[in-house]
């Protein structure tokens, strides 16, 4: 329970609060959200560089050497997690209301989380290196995936565009293509140095909040929103985790996966990726929608952290009696 509630003490996480307290109470002229839109952009190139400049190439080899577990993972965050998301699109959007329904669908068609899955599966005594294969090149897929999906699940009536597939490619996969070209050079000395990018990814979410949430308030999208689609969204984030958690552990069972897989495909097939999809939703989704599409997003990711921390200590000891 420790590890569950530290979630509410990392300064990221209430970094994040603060910045949606302020963003909503706090009005910024136009030109502060243009500056904030610009910096977030500039940080999302630096970031994905970054993240192809830090992942040996070796590793995504080794990786794909364990099929069964990559398939499993894959199906559970491109095949069952959207088919979740569009079945319940339409009760969602009666209860929650269009937007904050657009973005719990968009975070159906997200890839997996890294750091976090990874954490979870070294607490939990499972596969380390099959997660660590898993979540990455599920972020590396992702890229391309989930910008098709999205078009191809929510069409040109949520504002996605081809061209908003052409800009995931150019500001999110060029960057990481370039990355990975330099990785031999420079690769060691970003992996020796990974402060350099949790501190780009956690400064890049929080332009990316700031900007999408001063954009909502200078738009008066907040007058629509009541108590109730808060507490409904709240409810949602925590039925589609459950309902995800359940289909990957007990399918990975069925297919008489080891424990140590079967934890892999339950920390990484049930998990979306909050530093992946806040950054591709400020490029694909309109300034006018893109901060009720991020907000579902951001609770999610909360609930995950609580949840699969605790399942973490748990399947931890039960590995250790």
């Amino acid at each position: 329970m420790k590890t569950a509630l530290a979630g509410f003490k990392d300064p990221f996480i209430l970094a994040i609060l603060v910045i949606l307290v302020l963003g909503i109470l706090v009005p910024l002229p136009s030109g502060a959200i243009s500056l904030l839109e610009h910096l977030g952009s500039y940080a999302v190139v630096l970031l994905f560089f970054l993240y192809g400049a830090r992942l040996s190439t070796a590793e995504v080899w080794a990786g794909l050497k364990n099929v069964r577990v990559q398939g499993a993972v894959f199906a559970c965050t491109f095949i069952i997690f959207p088919l979740l998301g569009v079945a319940l699109w339409s009760l969602l959007t009666k209860l929650l209301g269009a937007p904050f329904a657009l973005g719990l669908v968009y975070l159906c068609l997200l890839p997996s989380t890294v750091q976090s899955s990874v954490a979870f599966v070294s607490i939990a005594r499972g596969n380390i290196g099959a997660a660590v294969c898993s979540a990455t090149i599920s972020n590396i897929i992702g890229m391309v995936i989930t910008p098709l999906l999205v078009l191809l699940v929510m069409g040109k009536s949520s504002g996605v565009s081809l061209d908003s597939v052409r800009d995931v490619l150019l500001q999110l996969l060029l960057p990481f293509i370039v990355g990975q070209i330099l990785q031999p050079r420079i690769g060691g000395f970003v992996r020796a140095h990974r402060p350099i990018t949790t501190a780009t990814d956690q400064i890049t979410i929080l332009l990316v909040v700031a900007a999408g949430i001063a954009g909502a308030t200078a738009k008066g999208l907040w007058a629509h929103v009541t108590w109730a689609q808060v507490g409904l969204l709240i409810i949602a984030s925590a039925f589609i985790l459950t309902i995800m958690l359940l289909v990957s552990w007990y399918s990975s069972g069925a297919l008489a996966f080891p424990l140590n897989d079967r934890i892999v495909v339950l920390m990484c097939g049930s998990k979306k990726s909050l530093a992946t999809g806040l950054p591709m939703a400020a490029i694909i989704f309109p300034t006018t929608t893109v901060a009720a599409v991020t907000i579902p997003v951001i609770v999610f990711h909360q609930f995950q952290l609580i949840v699969c921390a605790t399942l973490a200590q748990h399947l931890g000891r039960k590995e250790r009696s």
